[in-house]
């Protein structure tokens, strides 16, 4: 089974190796066939401390790390259109 990937902005990094990032879905409502936008917040982790608030990334389905972290730090979206 394929692990998943979503792409999301930084909108914390104040603790150590860990980002928190907000990801939004967008679906069509069933009965009022409008489109709905929700937001979740991931934790992923960040070795290397690079990804800093405002930054757009891709994370990855992961083993658990801590409590909260399921999920790893893949690239930068500018990185990974080059």
């Amino acid at each position: 089974m394929p692990k998943r990937v979503l792409q999301g902005t930084v909108v914390s990094d104040k603790t150590d190796k860990t980002i928190v990032v907000k990801v939004e879905r967008r679906f069509n409502h069933p009965l009022f066939k409008k489109v709905v936008r929700r937001t979740k917040n991931y934790q992923a982790h960040d070795a290397d401390n690079q990804f800093k608030i405002g930054d757009n990334v891709f994370i990855e389905e992961c083993k658990p790390i801590s409590k909260t972290k399921r999920w790893t730090v893949l690239a930068d979206r500018s990185q990974a259109s080059d």
